[in-house]
């Protein structure tokens, strides 16, 4: 920036800021922990060459990524934002897993038949009725995944996600 304030790496570096800092523009003085993070990560002269070898529009979106990777740097020094996308893609495969369990189920409740009962007995029984059954209103003709719906029960789908 020059002048009065310094950008955040001059002041962390103890240098004056040059007009034409490089870092200037990308590390405020008014965010100094942004820069003292990249620079413990990756150095004030490896940025450096970095962000002058990419074209001017480009330089931004690298600062925010080399800042996003060196806070995922230190807080996992093994693995980065390596193991913060590997813990999210396990999360979404075991909550595809659990979606398609839950459609299977869905599937075999649809394919039961439906009770047969008279009207008299719904008129009597009306409220245990309800509590006890369960209303099928798709096609029963569907006979062909049955041996799914025998391999599926509630029991066996859920016991193995929640354990």
């Amino acid at each position: 920036m020059g002048g009065n304030s310094p950008c955040a790496s001059c002041k962390l570096l103890r240098r004056r800021c040059a007009k034409d800092c490089i870092f200037a523009p990308y590390f405020p003085s008014d965010d100094p922990h942004k820069f003292a993070m990249v620079h413990k990560v990756f150095g004030a002269s490896n940025v450096s060459k970095m962000l002058q070898e990419l074209p001017v529009q480009q330089r931004a979106d690298a600062v925010s990524s080399l800042v996003y990777e060196a806070n995922a740097r230190v807080r996992d020094p093994v693995y980065g934002c390596v193991g913060a996308i590997s813990y999210l893609q396990n999360q979404v495969s075991q909550l595809q897993m659990q979606l398609a369990m839950a459609q299977a189920e869905i599937v075999c409740i649809q394919m039961q038949p439906a009770p047969q009962i008279s009207l008299d007995q719904m008129v009597d029984d009306k409220s245990s009725f309800l509590h006890n059954h369960h209303f099928n209103f798709a096609s029963s003709s569907l006979s062909t995944n049955v041996n799914i719906c025998d391999s599926l029960n509630r029991d066996n789908i859920f016991g193995d996600i929640i354990s």
